[in-house]
């Protein structure tokens, strides 16, 4: 489980041509939109004739260079989970029970012969909830239900999110993390905002917990289905914006459980941890104060059947993706269609390989590393993030706004970084994992579960610096404050995205930019709150503080005026981190890149610079389309910037790519040498 404050990055993708002109330089002309200037677009100028040219798949939100490599992940994975299924297997092997799992979520048919059956003692025990305190319990319990797809969670169930990592003023010990969740739609401005488009997904939302209602035979299920949007919304209403939630000071609160019973006597904190098998820990970090004193306020004052109607939608909407068709295609009507904007949902082989993925998650990437991932792929990665941080520890130097003293703490924090690169150096064992045939749900639940008890299990333990919050396979990277360490998963590192034949200025501008984007996250307006030690803790002077503060008001304001739908921009307390994290590893990837050219010129290739190439190769990344729906989801609860104004907010500022393409006043990504924001 990826804890709530790591970084995660959308990792940049790029896409080779077929000649071999192409395939050398790593430049994808093609799809290169001449209409478009690249001093007025750098994203539509590079990748505007391949978005005219490509439909989004019928059964996605988006499409694009992140779903192109990770269709290839994907497409590898099913391979490897197919062989395995349709071999023999020794009994109680991960690899049987991987096939076990495999099988059972392909058999439509059973699944639509068994119908609710499935879900049936769930429901049956929320129905013997009569007191406040059966409640309390009850949301302790929801870590219990759980729809695992792709390694994730699409949205937490309870009301308490409960997770277990690193204590964030002392991370040599594991903690307990109690932070906001259970709404059902993806964030609190769906049920708050008089946006027609809130409304319409509002609609859609109570037209799809009517459904599952009737499906489950309730007597007044429009009844049911509106009592849970209405208790929802004073949920939402209670609930902290996600700007709040960027703030690790103040989402940092320690609480014992006397404490916890003190701030909100009308809540059973004792039933709660007892649900949650927490009634031992000493303490717990609560992120939301203000919201557990709302959430107990509506556990006194909500009928008792108002909150069994919302465990049994909770319940019901988890459960769907492995029940009969009828809960499938609801789940999809709301999920797919109202709120991301998809035709068709997900052909079942991949819905599969996601579940396996997400329950199996380490022993598929055993096995996908080594049919997949050479040792040149990690030598490579190897030298280039020695370079970009040789860049980075220069950098820090030469900042012109930082006194020298705070210099010496960034150094030292540097110093300490961490760098996984490809996969873990031990395994997780899954032997305690039961699988049994013919039980898809009670397996999905038994997954869950497992991962549950491997979370709590930890508690009291030294902390282990080996584990990985990401599976190999993953297309994706992280950086994690408390281990103060950057990690890139073998999933990236392949082609056409990591291509060891491939140009190194399209290289750097990709995979560098993604390597800078990580390092510079430990010094972006979060990560930079954590010292060497990955402890939340101040190792900057006032004014040094201030002078970063002044900057990143700055790149606030550039983004925010950003409008990629009509009526909504981009918001860019939210996108901060990111965004500081993209700029600064642009900056220190296209310098880590001259560095590597040892003072030499890189050849022209197609008439291309390699400073072009760079560039190039970095807008290339971002290449993608989507969805109105699904923007606006991501507008509202993503703290990345939409993929066309990755490449553009960071470019605009950079004085390199100004130089190489001859930006000039009146031009639009032009801005005055003096206005250029650089942080890092």
């Amino acid at each position: 489980m990826v804890r709530h404050r790591l970084k995660i990055v959308a990792i940049a993708l790029c896409l080779f041509g077929t000649a071999h002109a192409q395939l050398k330089s790593g430049v994808d002309t093609q799809g290169f939109d001449p209409s478009v200037r690249i001093q007025d677009d750098l994203f539509l100028h590079v990748n505007g004739t391949w978005i005219k040219d490509t439909p989004i798949p019928a059964d996605r939100s988006n499409y694009g260079s992140v779903a192109i490599l990770r269709d290839l992940s994907e497409t590898r994975t099913r391979k490897i989970i197919e062989n395995v299924a349709n071999s023999p297997q020794a009994a109680n092997s991960n690899a049987q029970k991987i096939g076990i799992l495999y099988r059972d979520m392909m058999d439509e048919q059973a699944a639509d012969r068994i119908g609710i059956k499935p879900v049936l003692p769930a429901l049956k025990q929320i129905a013997t909830i009569k007191t406040t305190k059966d409640v309390a319990r009850t949301i302790g319990e929801m870590r219990e239900m759980g729809k695992i797809t792709d390694g994730r969670r699409d949205y937490l169930s309870g009301p308490f999110s409960i997770d277990v990592g690193q204590d964030s003023k002392d991370s040599s010990r594991y903690q307990v993390d109690l932070s906001q969740g259970g709404l059902g739609m993806p964030d609190r401005d769906y049920y708050l905002k008089d946006d027609p488009r809130f409304k319409a997904a509002r609609d859609a939302y109570v037209a799809y917990l009517t459904t599952l209602f009737k499906l489950a035979g309730e007597k007044s299920p429009d009844a049911m289905a509106a009592a849970v949007l209405k208790l929802e919304t004073q949920m939402a209403e209670v609930q902290w914006t996600k700007v709040e939630n960027r703030d690790p000071e103040k989402t940092y609160n320690k609480k014992t459980p006397a404490e916890l019973a003190a701030l909100t006597p009308n809540f059973d904190w004792t039933a709660f941890l007892a649900g949650a098998e927490l009634s031992k820990v000493s303490d717990v970090n609560l992120g939301q104060p203000s919201y557990a004193v709302g959430l107990a306020k509506l556990v006194s004052s909500e009928p008792i059947s108002v909150w069994q109607s919302y465990f049994k939608a909770r319940l019901l909407d988890d459960a769907a993706p492995y029940l009969s068709k009828p809960f499938v295609e609801a789940r999809f009507e709301f999920r797919g269609k109202a709120l991301s904007g998809a035709k068709e949902n997900r052909p079942r082989w991949k819905q599969a390989v996601g579940v396996v993925d997400g329950s199996f998650g380490e022993a598929i990437g055993e096995l996908y590393v080594a049919k997949y991932f050479p040792p040149s792929a990690k030598a490579k990665m190897d030298e280039m993030v020695g370079n970009l941080m040789k860049v980075m520890k220069t950098g820090i130097n030469e900042l012109t706004w930082m006194s020298a003293t705070t210099k010496v703490q960034a150094q030292r924090k540097l110093s300490t970084y961490v760098t996984k690169i490809g996969y873990p150096d031990k395994w997780r064992s899954y032997a305690k994992l039961v699988i049994k045939p013919d039980d898809l749900y009670g397996n999905v639940v038994r997954a869950t579960q497992f991962n549950y008890q491997f979370a709590i299990s930890k508690l009291g333990k030294s902390i282990d610096r080996s584990e990985w919050h990401m599976t190999p396979q993953t297309v994706n990277a992280y950086y994690n404050p408390s281990m103060n360490e950057i990690v890139f998963p073998a999933g990236i590192l392949q082609p056409p995205f990591f291509n060891l034949e491939a140009d190194d200025a399209v290289s750097y501008g990709s995979i560098g930019a993604v390597i800078g984007h990580e390092i510079s996250h430990g010094f972006d307006d979060q990560g930079s709150q954590f010292d060497a030690e990955g402890n939340l803790k101040n190792w900057w002077t006032d004014e040094d503080r201030a002078a970063f503060k002044a900057l990143t008001d700055k790149l606030v304001a550039q983004y925010n005026a950003y409008e990629p739908l009509p009526g909504k921009h981009i918001n860019g307390e939210l996108t901060l981190g990111e965004n500081i994290a993209d700029l600064s590893g642009l900056e220190i990837a296209y310098k880590a890149y001259r560095l590597s050219l040892g003072g030499k010129e890189a050849p022209v290739i197609n008439g291309m610079t390699g400073d072009q190439r760079f560039f190039y190769g970095f807008a290339q990344g971002w290449r993608s389309v989507i969805r109105d729906e699904a923007l606006l989801q991501r507008l509202v609860s993503d703290p990345h910037s939409p993929g066309h104004y990755r490449p553009v907010g960071s470019a605009a500022n950079s004085d390199a790519f100004a130089k190489t393409f001859g930006l000039k006043a009146g031009d639009k990504m032009y801005k005055p040498e003096n206005e250029r924001i650089r942080i890092w």
